[in-house]
């Protein structure tokens, strides 16, 4: 029984490592990337690049980062990638509050993705209570982002604003961002980003 779950387990990681190989390869083509290029922007060498893109490795969470801004994304869309199931999506989908969240340590606070697959739209609930602003992202797709709780200090472009819960904000493919606690308290946001959706791995 013991070895069973263990090579279960196995079989999981494996799995999750092709997902999210497939998943870089298809954003990187997307960007219009080389691998060698991709290893310049990020400081990582072409082999690694490209056993991680056949699943053959597993990067750290500091080259996650580094990958995941270098393609326009964020780490979160990269474990969200691995996190997928395999096969056809659900056309239903629930999640309750409190359900487990990413882990997502290398970045500031929690996420937890409220939808998996190959989905058009890509929503999270993000939390956390970090006051210095972090790294910035930009990526190509629209993203939306509704605070539920909390202050936050959202950056777009360089310009500042301060949300409160029930403010929202919509901003295009393109936009630099990123934000943090208005005065150290706790913030849960939603934020809903369009595709790309993320890559169909077939197993075998």
């Amino acid at each position: 029984m013991t070895a069973t779950i263990v090579e279960d387990a196995a079989a999981g990681d494996a799995a999750a490592s092709r997902r999210l190989g497939a998943c870089i390869r298809q954003l990187r083509q997307r960007r219009g990337l080389t691998l060698v290029r991709l290893a310049e922007a990020t400081g990582l060498s072409h082999p690694f690049l490209s056993q991680l893109e056949r699943g053959l490795a597993q990067p750290s969470l500091s080259s996650l980062r580094r990958i995941a801004v270098a393609l326009q994304t964020s780490p979160i869309e990269l474990i969200a990638a691995a996190d997928a199931p395999d096969g056809d999506t659900e056309a239903v989908e629930v999640h309750r509050r409190g359900e487990t969240a990413l882990d997502a340590s290398f970045a500031s606070g929690s996420a937890r993705m409220l939808a998996h697959g190959r989905r058009a739209i890509h929503p999270l609930e993000v939390s956390g209570d970090q006051t210095e602003p972090g790294e910035t992202f930009v990526h190509g797709e629209d993203e939306f982002l509704y605070v539920v709780e909390g202050e936050v200090c959202v950056e777009l472009d360089g310009t500042q604003r301060c949300l409160r819960p029930g403010d929202s904000v919509y901003y295009a493919g393109g936009v630099s961002h990123r934000w943090w606690s208005a005065g150290g308290a706790a913030y849960r946001l939603v934020v809903v980003k369009q595709g790309p959706t993320l890559p169909r791995w077939e197993g075998g």
